[in-house]
């Protein structure tokens, strides 16, 4: 999915395994098919999956983003990746790689949810207790900062969707959205990436969130773009509701599921079919709803 990207391999993993956690060498490994933009996933027997990063920008990232799986964990109404061992780079792959519990699941489909209700209460659920997480001192959230930081990339994704997308009401929406106040209140931790592939469910309902690369303190606006990102228009106002925020944040929320989405698209539309229907999904969810308001 990206030109700087580097190919890991079945074997390459099985290497790494063998000369570090000889214990599990043994175990069955295959390749777990994945969107994942960031890293390749490989299921090392029954319980584990490794995670290794694939393109240099993102190296790096993991022991920081296990420092806080750690201490968040016990805040979340649902499973989240438990680490169990840090992998060091070798000659043959060049950056620190992880291993963790496997966790079942599979990934939400925008538009055709099984158990729409019940996920909005689940997920209603975890962003409410995202929000209530008193651990001092978190990391800057990415995307966590005001919706001006987005301003040029937003803008930029419009102009290259130009015949793909409506960019005209995508333009108003945004900068109509740009006038919406900041947060001024504390900041609370986030997720920052509540897409579908993050997502876990089991029989309709969350069973884990995944992928926390991008957490930290920020606008609590970022966690409710999963409004647009999953849910259909029929459960958001029970969603709202249940969340609670006041109209600003529900307008930067929008706001940011649209950026998010229109980044997406532009990027992913000739490489990853998957991920550039679900920014679809959004961006046609957020026109929808910002004409209906």
């Amino acid at each position: 999915m990206h030109a700087d990207e580097i190919d890991i391999s079945v074997d390459t993993v099985a290497r790494l395994i063998a000369g570090q956690f000889p214990h599990w060498a043994g175990l069955p490994l295959r390749r777990v098919p994945s969107t994942g933009t960031v890293n390749a996933l490989f299921r090392l027997g029954p319980d584990l999956v490794v995670r290794l990063c694939r393109v240099p920008w993102a190296a790096g990232d993991g022991a920081e983003e296990q420092r806080w799986l750690r201490q968040l964990a016990p805040y979340l109404p649902v499973a989240i990746p438990a680490p169990v061992a840090v992998g060091q780079p070798t000659d043959e792959y060049p950056w620190t790689w992880s291993i963790l519990r496997w966790l079942p699941g599979s990934n939400p489909v925008p538009g055709n949810l099984t158990a729409p209700a019940d996920l909005t209460d689940d997920l209603a659920e975890f962003v409410s207790a995202f929000r209530a997480i008193d651990i001092p001192d978190g990391p800057r959230a990415y995307r966590g900062g005001p919706l001006a930081r987005m301003d040029g990339q937003t803008r930029g994704a419009i102009a290259g969707l130009e015949g793909t997308i409506d960019t005209d009401t995508a333009t108003a929406i945004w900068d109509k959205a740009l006038d919406v106040p900041s947060w001024d209140g504390p900041p609370t931790w986030v997720h920052a990436d509540l897409l579908p592939g993050n997502i876990l469910t089991q029989d309709g309902r969350l069973s884990a969130v995944i992928d926390f690369a991008t957490v930290g303190i920020g606008d609590p606006a970022c966690d409710l773009i999963v409004a647009w990102t999953v849910l259909p228009a029929s459960v958001r106002r029970a969603f709202r509701s249940r969340v609670g925020c006041d109209e600003a944040i529900w307008a930067r929320a929008r706001a940011r599921a649209l950026s998010i989405s229109l980044g997406g698209l532009h990027y992913y539309r000739d490489i990853e079919p998957t991920l550039a229907a679900e920014a679809m999904y959004t961006i046609n969810e957020v026109i929808a709803d910002s004409s209906a308001s």
